[in-house]
C-alpha cells in the first residue's frame, strides 16, 4: 500500500479552483500557503469569491503572481463585516506573518516628540518617545532624535525654557551653565517669576504650532518697549532672542506656506529595490525626513508598494490631516476612510499635480532616488566584501548571516555576552542580542566559560525554535573575539549540540595587539593572517569593533543598574515611581527600612496597605 506521505501535494491554480467553491461574496482576508503551511501571501477583498477567482485562471498573470500561484498548496480566509476591517486586518497579518510575496515595511520604529510637561509649576521641555502618559502638550512626530535635539536646541536659545529634571530643578541652589550661556532663564533659583515663565512657555508653544509671526511681533514690541524705557540690557536680550528666532526660521530647509500638516511620501523603484522617503510637515515647518527600504514582495509595482507602505506605516501611528503621495494607490478612498477612523477626523490622500504640494513631493522623490542609489552602491560593496570573506575563510559561498560574539566584564562582575549580526545589507541591529551571564559557578573573569554559556544558550534556543534549520536565523559564519582557546571552547559546545557544520573563526589581536596584525584561528588549523590593507581585513575589524562596542554598552548598562539598585527593588508593590517617592521623603533606602509605620503612611502615593507591606518586609523576624 502506498504511504500517503509519499503522495505529491497538489499546488497551483487547480487547488485555488477547488477552494473557490467554498467562498461567497463576503469581504475579508485570504491567505495563500505553500506545501509546508508557510504563508506565501496575504490579501484583502471586497468580494472574496471574485478576488480569489482571479488566481484560479492558468494564464494572464505577472511573473511574480504566477510563481506565487504555482507554490500555493492551500488557502485560508477570514471574513469581516466591512472592507475597511479587511484592509486593517490585512496589514496586521502582513506585519505579523511577513509573507514572502507581500510588500513588507522592515524598519518601523516609533518617532520622538517634543513634550512641554505640565506636571510642575515651571514646565520642562524635553524629548519624548513612546506612550503619551505624562501630563503636558505633545508636538510631533519628528523624523529622528537628531531632528528633535536640533529643535530643542533652537527653542532653548529663543525661549529660555528649562530641560532639567524636576529632581535637579528642586536641588539647585545656583544657576547652571545653561543660564550662563543664555539658554535658560534659571527659574530654579527664582531669576524669573512664574507668570513671566508661563509667557515664555506660551510663546514656545505658539512657535511649535506654527504661529511664528505672532511670536516675532510680540518680541519686537517688547524689545521696543524696553528700549523706550531705557532698559537696554533687557532690550539687548530680547534682540538676541529675536535674532535666534529669525535664524531658526531661515535654517528650516522646507517651510511650506500652504501646507500646515502633512506627510510627504515619495517612492522610487529600481532594480527590484524600493526606497520610500517620508517628510514630516507640521505647523508649516519641516520636522525632518526618514527613508525606508521595504521588501517589494518579489516584484510588486509602485501602486502596491505605496499602498502596503501606508497601511503598515500608520498601523501604530496617528496619521496627519494630509498624505501627499508621489504615486497613487488603488484603494485611496478606502485607505482614507480607515485612517480617518483611526485618527477620529478627516484624512486626505492626494497625488499633487501642481503648485507647492507638487514641489514638496518632487523634493521627497529626489531624496528617495538619491538614497536608493547610495543604498545600492553600499550593497554592491558589501557583496564584494562578503565574497572576499568567503575566499579568505574558504567558505562554500558568501555568508548571508554572520554572527560575531564578544564578552564584557570588570574582574568578572556584571558579566555580559554580546552578539551582533551582519549580512548583505550591513549590520542588522534588530537581530543584536545580549546575554546576562547566569552561571554562578564560573570563576570571575573566565572568558572561556562565559563564551561557552553564551553559545550554548544561543544554539539550544535556535535548535528548539527551528530544528529543521529552515529559517534565516541560522548563521553561515561565527566570528569569535579571541584565539585558539575561545575557538576550542566554542567547538566543544557546538559538538555537544550536534551543530558541527557552521564555520567558525577566532579573531585574535596579533603581535603587540596591533590592529592590522590580527591572527585568525580555526579548529585544528594553523593560525593565519590577511595582508595589511586588505579591505576584507578592515571589514572583519569593523565587525569585531561593533561587537565590542555592543558588549561594552550592555555591560555598562547592567553595571549602572546595579549601582542604582536598593533593597526597595525587592519590596512587593514598590515600582520606580513609589521608590522615588520613598527616597525623596526619607533620603535613603536605609532610612526607609528604619521608618515607623505611621511615617511610611505619610508618604505621597503610599497607601496604608502598601506601607504595612514595606514595614513588614524590613521588620520580619
Amino acid at each position: 500500500m502506498e504511504d500517503a506521505s509519499d503522495t505529491p501535494i497538489k499546488t497551483g491554480h487547480t487547488v485555488i479552483q477547488a477552494f473557490l467553491k467554498t467562498l461567497d461574496g463576503s469581504p475579508g482576508v485570504y491567505r495563500m500557503l505553500d506545501a509546508k503551511g508557510a504563508v506565501l501571501y496575504v490579501g484583502k477583498a471586497r468580494n472574496l469569491k471574485a478576488r480569489v477567482s482571479s488566481y484560479a485562471r492558468p494564464t494572464g498573470h505577472s511573473p511574480r503572481i504566477a510563481r506565487m500561484i504555482r507554490e500555493t498548496a492551500s488557502m485560508m480566509v477570514l471574513t469581516t463585516r466591512t472592507e475597511t476591517e479587511a484592509l486593517l486586518l490585512e496589514q496586521n497579518l502582513i506585519k505579523q506573518l511577513k509573507p514572502r510575496y507581500n510588500v513588507l515595511l522592515r524598519d518601523d520604529k516609533s518617532f520622538p516628540n517634543i513634550l512641554v510637561s505640565k506636571e510642575h509649576s515651571f514646565p520642562q521641555i524635553k524629548k519624548h518617545r513612546g506612550a503619551k502618559k505624562e501630563k503636558g502638550d505633545y508636538f510631533g512626530p519628528f523624523a529622528s532624535a537628531g531632528a528633535v535635539n536640533r529643535t530643542l536646541n533652537q527653542l532653548q536659545k529663543v525661549f529660555l525654557l528649562r530641560n532639567c529634571s524636576d529632581a535637579t530643578f528642586d536641588s539647585r541652589t545656583r544657576p547652571c551653565l545653561l543660564y550662563q550661556i543664555k539658554r535658560c532663564s534659571a527659574p530654579c533659583v527664582g531669576y524669573i517669576s512664574e507668570e513671566a515663565y508661563d509667557d515664555l512657555v506660551a510663546d514656545a508653544e505658539r512657535f511649535l504650532r506654527g504661529r511664528t509671526t505672532k511670536v516675532q511681533e510680540k518680541l519686537a514690541e517688547e524689545m521696543q518697549a524696553a528700549s523706550d524705557a531705557m532698559e537696554f540690557e533687557r532690550a539687548a536680550a530680547l534682540r538676541d532672542r529675536l535674532k535666534a528666532l529669525t535664524f531658526v526660521q531661515g535654517a528650516q530647509a522646507v517651510n511650506p506656506a500652504g501646507v500646515a500638516e502633512a506627510d510627504v511620501i515619495a517612492l522610487h523603484l529600481e532594480g527590484g529595490q524600493a526606497c520610500v522617503q517620508v517628510f514630516f510637515i507640521r505647523a508649516n515647518q519641516n520636522w525632518g525626513n526618514r527613508d525606508y527600504y521595504p521588501r517589494t514582495g518579489a516584484g510588486a509595482g509602485p501602486s502596491e508598494v505605496m499602498q502596503a507602505f501606508i497601511g503598515q506605516f500608520y498601523d501604530d501611528k496617528e496619521p496627519p490631516r494630509q498624505l501627499l503621495l508621489s504615486d497613487g494607490i488603488e484603494d485611496a478612498d478606502l485607505m482614507a476612510e480607515a485612517l480617518a477612523d483611526k485618527a477620529g477626523r478627516k484624512v486626505e490622500i492626494l497625488v499633487p499635480q501642481r503648485g507647492e504640494k507638487k514641489d514638496l513631493v518632487a523634493g521627497a522623490l529626489r531624496n528617495a532616488r538619491e538614497s536608493l542609489a547610495r543604498k545600492m552602491s553600499e550593497t554592491a560593496t558589501q557583496t564584494k566584501l562578503l565574497k572576499g570573506l568567503a575566499e579568505a575563510f574558504e567558505l562554500d559561498g558568501p555568508p548571508a548571516r554572520i554572527e560575531v560574539y564578544d564578552n564584557s566584564h570588570i574582574q568578572g562582575t556584571n558579566a555580559v555576552g554580546g552578539m551582533i549580526v551582519a549580512g548583505p545589507e550591513g549590520f542588522i541591529k534588530s537581530q543584536y542580542r545580549k546575554f546576562n551571564i547566569k552561571d554562578t559557578d564560573l570563576t570571575p573573569g573566565d572568558d572561556f566559560g562565559m563564551m561557552r554559556e553564551v553559545l550554548t544558550r544561543r544554539f539550544k534556543r535556535l535548535l528548539k525554535e527551528d530544528p529543521d534549520r529552515e529559517s534565516e536565523a541560522w548563521p553561515d559564519l561565527l566570528l569569535i573575539d579571541g584565539g585558539a582557546g575561545q575557538v576550542s571552547a566554542v567547538h566543544e559546545v557546538m559538538s555537544e549540540l550536534g551543530v558541527e557544520d557552521v564555520p567558525m573563526v577566532g579573531v585574535a589581536k596579533g603581535v603587540d595587539r596591533d590592529a592590522g596584525k590580527e591572527e585568525f584561528h580555526r579548529h585544528r588549523g594553523r593560525p593565519f593572517a590577511l595582508r595589511r590593507g586588505d579591505p576584507v581585513l578592515y571589514f572583519i575589524q569593523r565587525m569585531r569593533d561593533e561587537a565590542h562596542r555592543f558588549a561594552i554598552g550592555a555591560h555598562r548598562a547592567k553595571r549602572a543598574k546595579a549601582v542604582g539598585a536598593t533593597p526597595l527593588d525587592d519590596v512587593p508593590g514598590v515600582g520606580a515611581t513609589r521608590k522615588r517617592a520613598l527616597l525623596a521623603h526619607f533620603g535613603s533606602a536605609k532610612a526607609v527600612s528604619r521608618a515607623a509605620l505611621q511615617d511610611l503612611k505619610a508618604v505621597d502615593g503610599i497607601s496604608d496597605a502598601l506601607a504595612e507591606t514595606i514595614y513588614d518586609y524590613f521588620h520580619a523576624s
